[in-house]
Formats: C-alpha cells, sequence, structure tokens
C-alpha cells in the first residue's frame, strides 16, 4: 500500500500531465503553449504586479524601448478590453518635450457620432487609387523577420478591420495573400520577390504581381529608421527553405541587402523609378519610403512635386526611432532625424513649395497608442504606419529575441515549434481590435478638439512643456511661413477607391 506522500505525488504528476496537455493544446496563449505548464508562471507574475508595488519600489515608465504601460495599453486594445486608465495618470506633466493637445471649449458633439470618417486616397488621380479608412496600418515587416503565422494572422486581421499592411522588403508571401487583406507591396534595394536570377528588378515579375487585386499600393524603400544607411538583414538561422526561394537568395548565410537602389543616383532617378512602378503596376499609387537628415532631399521632392505637377502618391517619413530585428548600434543611436522634427521638416516644405496637396505623407517610428498616431497627425502626417503595437498585438512580450530565432511566443521566429505557439485564427481578431482601437482612439481626441476629421488635426492644437510650470505652443516650436500656413493638406470628400 503507498504511503500518504505517493498518492500526493500521483496527484501531483497528473495535475502536471493534465496542465502540460492543456496548456500545449490551448490556442490562445503563445507563451503557455510554447512552454506549457512553466509559461503560466509569466501571467501569475504579471497579476501580481499591481497590488506588490507597494511593497516594491518599481515603475511602469521605465523599461524601454516601450514601457509597461504603453505595452499594457496595446495588449488591452487588442483584447478589446476597456483601456481606461485608473487613478489617473503615471506622466510626470512637467517634463520637458511632453506634448499636450489644447482641448476645444465647444468639441464635436459625439452622442450620435461613429468612427467612420472620409477615406484618406492614395493616388487619387491615377487609374487605381486607393482609399484608405483606418488611420493606423501595418507597417513594413518581412516574412522571415516574422514567422509565417504572425504575417497570416496580421493579414486575416487587416482583412477583419478594413486596412492594409505593408509586406517589408522581403517580398510578398503566400501568407500575406492567404489571409485577404489589402497589401501595400515594399521595393527594397534587394528587389525580393520581384528579382532574376542575377538579383535585378524583374519588370515582368513586378508587373504579374501587382495584377493581383490584393496589392493596392507599392512602397520603395529607400532607407529604414533603424538603420538608415544600412541594407536589410536576415540572420541565416532565420532562412528557411521557403524564405530562400521566396527572396531568391541561398541558405546557410546571412541575407544583406544593398543599402540604395542602384537604379536611383539623385531627384530625377528616383521620380522616373516612381513613374515606371506606377506604369508596370497598372497604376497604383506609388510612393518611397525614406529617413531624413535634414531638409535639403525633402524640399528638393517638394519643389520638383510642385514643378511638375506629378511625382510620388505618397512619402513614408521613417523616424530614426523605428526598430528592427538586427541593426548596429550606432546607426540605431545616432543616425537620422526622430519622426516629430522629421514630419515638421516634410510638412513645412511642402506646404512652401505648394505641393502639399498633391501627396499624402505617411508617419512611422515608435507610435504604438492613439495619442501618439494623433501627435504625429498633428505634425504632418495624413496616415502612421505602426509595427510593433502589432507585433504587441499578436501576442510580443518585448523579449528583445528578434535577432536569435529565439523569440519564445512564435512572433519573430521560423522556430517550428516556437511558431505553432502563434495561431492566426487566435491572433486576428486581436490584430483588428488593436487596428479599430487605434482608430477609434484618434477619432476621439480629434473631437475633443473640435474637428471632424483626423486630417484637420494641426500643430495649433497642441502645446509642448519646456520647463516646469511653462509650455509653449507648437506653432512657436515649429514654426512656418505665411504662404506655408496658408498651403493645407486636402481631405477627398468621396470615396473613390474606399476599401
Amino acid at each position: 500500500m503507498l504511503p500518504w506522500w505517493g498518492w500526493v505525488l500521483i496527484v501531483v504528476g497528473a495535475l502536471l500531465v493534465t496542465t502540460t496537455l492543456i496548456d500545449i493544446m490551448q490556442r490562445s496563449h503563445s507563451i503557455m503553449r510554447n512552454y506549457p505548464f512553466f509559461g503560466r508562471f509569466r501571467y501569475l507574475f504579471e497579476a501580481l504586479g499591481p497590488p506588490l508595488r507597494q511593497y516594491i519600489v518599481t515603475s511602469d515608465l521605465v523599461e524601454r524601448p516601450f514601457n509597461r504601460l504603453q505595452r499594457t495599453w496595446a495588449y488591452r486594445a487588442a483584447k478589446g478590453e476597456l483601456n481606461a486608465m485608473p487613478f489617473g495618470t503615471q506622466l510626470d506633466l512637467d517634463a520637458p518635450g511632453i506634448i499636450k493637445f489644447n482641448p476645444s471649449a465647444f468639441p464635436t458633439y459625439d452622442v450620435h457620432a461613429t468612427d467612420d470618417c472620409d477615406p484618406i486616397i492614395l493616388g487619387a488621380n491615377r487609374d487605381q487609387p486607393y482609399g484608405v479608412k483606418h488611420i493606423a496600418n501595418v507597417s513594413g515587416m518581412s516574412y522571415g523577420s516574422l514567422s509565417k503565422n504572425a504575417v497570416l494572422a496580421l493579414s486575416r486581421g487587416v482583412k477583419l478591420a478594413g486596412g492594409y499592411m505593408n509586406t517589408g522588403e522581403g517580398g510578398c508571401s503566400p501568407y500575406h495573400l492567404q489571409g485577404g487583406g489589402d497589401i501595400m507591396f515594399q521595393l527594397g534595394p534587394a528587389k525580393f520577390g520581384v528579382r532574376n536570377s542575377e538579383g535585378k528588378f524583374d519588370p515582368e515579375k513586378f508587373k504579374k504581381l501587382c495584377e493581383n487585386p490584393q496589392i493596392k499600393a507599392v512602397e520603395i524603400k529607400l532607407s529604414q529608421g533603424a538603420k538608415p544607411g544600412k541594407g536589410g538583414v536576415l540572420p541565416k538561422e532565420k532562412i528557411s527553405k521557403e524564405i530562400s526561394e521566396i527572396r531568391g537568395v541561398p541558405m546557410h548565410q546571412d541575407c544583406h541587402s544593398p543599402n540604395r537602389h542602384e537604379e536611383i543616383n539623385d531627384i530625377d532617378s528616383l521620380m522616373e523609378y516612381v513613374d515606371k512602378l506606377r506604369q508596370l503596376s497598372g497604376g497604383k499609387p506609388v510612393g518611397f519610403k525614406t529617413v531624413l537628415g535634414g531638409e535639403e532631399f525633402i524640399r528638393d521632392v517638394a519643389r520638383y512635386i510642385a514643378e511638375h505637377d506629378d511625382g510620388p502618391d505618397f512619402i513614408t517619413i521613417d523616424g530614426a526611432e523605428g526598430g528592427t530585428g538586427a541593426a548596429p548600434m550606432s546607426l540605431s543611436d545616432h543616425m537620422g532625424l526622430g519622426l516629430q522634427e522629421a514630419l515638421v521638416i516634410a510638412d513645412n516644405h511642402l506646404r512652401e513649395a505648394g505641393a502639399r496637396k498633391k501627396v499624402m505623407v505617411i508617419g512611422s517610428g515608435r507610435c504604438i497608442t492613439g495619442a501618439e498616431v494623433a501627435i504625429a497627425l498633428g505634425l504632418g502626417a495624413d496616415l502612421v504606419h505602426i509595427a510593433r503595437g502589432f507585433m504587441f498585438a499578436l501576442g510580443c512580450i518585448q523579449a528583445l529575441q528578434c535577432d536569435t530565432n529565439h523569440c519564445p511566443t512564435g512572433v519573430a521566429t521560423n522556430n517550428p515549434w516556437l511558431i505553432r505557439g502563434l495561431v492566426p485564427s487566435a491572433k486576428d481578431q486581436r490584430v483588428a481590435n488593436y487596428m479599430k482601437a487605434i482608430h477609434h482612439d484618434v477619432m476621439m481626441i480629434a473631437r475633443s478638439l473640435g474637428v471632424t476629421h483626423p486630417m484637420e488635426i494641426e500643430r495649433h492644437h497642441m502645446s509642448m512643456i519646456v520647463e516646469p510650470g511653462r509650455r509653449v505652443a507648437l506653432t512657436e516650436i515649429y514654426p512656418t511661413t505665411m504662404k506655408a500656413f496658408h498651403e493645407t493638406r486636402v481631405i477627398r470628400r468621396d470615396k473613390v477607391g474606399a476599401s
């Protein structure tokens, strides 16, 4: 007969086995699915965090690049939970650099208001314009950097929400298309997905790709915020046979992209390339993505657009605070302008040249909450691209393992066991929820400012804390000339190309 402790061991063992099987079979929590039983401790510690803060000195604002408050906002938004702030803000509202909105004494009446707004049209005068209904959409994240399940979940999520996703420079994979979401195809210097056997651009492959109705627009990647002036890197550990075939690169060695397009040497050749891709695509919107290092480049682009009454349909301004799976610290920390300053420079020069109504501006770089998106809009963006916020929606816990192929949540890895932890059918709705939550918050802020459309948010709606107890209007910190002040953005009131 077994002693009492033997029965205890049997019961405990049975509970462990049962718990392990339950964790492996469930589909909602990637950590528990990949690390059965032990993964439960993460959620236990997370739940114990708030009540223990009265005993343990800690802060929700110290982590980088995204603090706990920002991540919690994204998680709650993705789960469709109430995203309210208990007990007041934790921000130091006297800290220099904090941007505050100036609420209207007579906000836009919201009792019967919805989050619907007139679409923002990319390529309004092109043969195949695209109407964007959500202010924030998925930024470029390549298949390879992200797992196939992550890409599929994103595509399915943007389909549910009615938004779009950028492919990143790794090519358009079957998983981008399988989810059914609208796609902005990014063409990087390596021409992944549309290159020939010699690694050169293949016009026929590009033309055939753009015949797919899911491809709504094309973005030429000139540079990336996390590593301006350097091409992308995909570590060999993350290059599977499938990724090798999609990109047209060998396995078992790191995949390095060139740091520029060999066809583009100046403003004129850039515009020629934009026009070439637009023709090959059948008249779809074409723009480019760049990191600003000063004012000369964007000033010359603005002048070209004004003088020729043509040019890119959109310009994506990527801030130096942008993220990536792997980048040299020297470039990440010290190269390029931050998003806020870069947006102001781009907006000023486009207005000054009289080109602001001819091109849409997309902002990208460390925006994951509705307030951060609204600030970017007020500084000059018409749309915003978000990468890491959507990774949080997929379950990312900021483990900082993106470059190791050991991402514990299955988001940024090609390890088959870890990938299985991320179930697209369980995460797609979270992606959709997050996209809708961002849009809802931006519309709420717009109404608080007394306007009806996010593109009506301007610098005069905001101010910045410059020292404790003193704030200055952003129109003083980021002034414009009188000519630029009267050149405004255009909001298309028609529904052409609306998704």
